[in-house]
């Protein structure tokens, strides 16, 4: 380590040498400090946090914890998590050492929270992404507990609104509504008799369409981050998956693809941004006359017909590339012939009684 003045600026620099997790050394450098004490801080720290240690504070142990997560993430998830951290963490608790973070300083955060007038949801997101810090403090960096655990979490798991969805009848006027706008007539009819996400709709390519066999590989998803188109990963690994296409939507995906002698193979079939999807639904809605749901509603407006055709909550799951229990847990209220059954099967076990 070495802290030298810079005559020609009239500033101080700091060089550091350090050996990386394989143990090869490192050298790092920065200029432009006032001080002499200013850079040897910044040294000091620096070590610190290349080192990984809990008596870092925690603005420069997120910056740690932001570069071990980068690799393993989606991109868009990623500007999400910096998104809240660099809002609502760092400003209040950023200057405080992680190992002197108490169960009292996150609950006066947390006050500080539901003081923003955010919905109950997001609220909750926040102090995910908070309890998210300190969980890989404790697992990788030597943190002792995570202070959250007896603070608890503020807000609200589960929205508060109820959760919205078509008929096939109200779809079907939907879709007609805009059969003059093939690309978002086919857009849709996918989302509905599929299920799929957004993201995976607008990731699709030719290739991932097998005509023959009727069927759909889901392999990658669309997003925007910071206005530029990227093609990741699907939201989870279950999330990798084919779907099964009905006879007629699978005629109609053929059809509309054989007009479209524009696209190779591994173009976009769906050459939009989600934004322009909302839009196209908006007008469908105003076209046909009927109440405006949200594009993701098309996915709940899947399962409940897969619901009221009979299937199981395991069956729908591996369709919507879910987990079972995370089915049965989201559209529990959605079984109501499930629940009759079970009810049948115990009035029946108590007369035999």
């Amino acid at each position: 380590m070495s802290v030298s003045r810079d005559h020609k600026r009239g500033t101080w620099y700091a060089h550091l040498r350090y050996k990386d997790p394989f143990g090869e050394t490192k050298y790092t450098n920065k200029r432009g400090f006032k001080s002499k004490s200013a850079a040897r801080k910044w040294e000091l720290e620096e070590l610190e946090r290349r080192r990984g240690q809990p008596t870092m504070t925690l603005k420069r142990f997120i910056s740690l914890y932001l570069e071990d997560i980068k690799p393993r993430i989606r991109d868009g998830t990623m500007v999400t998590k910096t998104t809240m951290i660099r809002k609502y963490i760092i400003p209040k608790l950023g200057e405080k050492r992680v190992c002197d973070i108490t169960s009292a300083d996150i609950i006066k955060w947390e006050n500080w929270l539901l003081g923003l007038g955010h919905s109950p949801t997001y609220t909750h997101t926040i102090c995910n992404q908070m309890s998210a810090v300190l969980n890989h403090a404790i697992r990788h960096y030597g943190l002792q507990t995570n202070p959250m655990l007896a603070a608890g979490k503020v807000g609200d798991k589960k929205p508060a609104k109820p959760m919205k969805f078509w008929t096939q009848e109200e779809f079907e006027m939907f879709v007609e509504a805009l059969a003059d706008k093939p690309i978002y007539y086919m857009a849709f009819t996918l989302l509905y008799w599929t299920g799929i996400r957004e993201g995976e709709l607008l990731g699709l390519q030719p290739c991932d369409f097998d005509a023959v066999h009727g069927t759909l590989k889901i392999r990658r998803s669309f997003s925007r981050v910071r206005g530029k188109d990227v093609l990741g990963p699907t939201k989870t690994k279950k999330s990798v998956r084919e779907v099964l296409l009905p006879d007629f939507v699978a005629d109609e995906l053929a059809d509309y693809l054989a007009t479209r002698t524009d696209l190779t193979d591994t173009d976009r079939i769906f050459q939009m941004t989600k934004s322009s999807l909302a839009r196209a639904l908006k007008l469908g809605c105003e076209r046909a006359g009927i109440d405006r749901i949200r594009v993701h509603d098309l996915r709940h407006s899947h399962v409940s017909l897969l619901i009221n055709l009979g299937f199981s909550a395991e069956a729908i799951a591996d369709r919507m590339g879910h987990e079972s229990a995370s089915v049965t847990s989201m559209y529990a209220h959605l079984f109501p012939s499930t629940q009759k059954s079970l009810v049948d099967a115990l009035e029946k076990a108590g007369k035999h009684e």
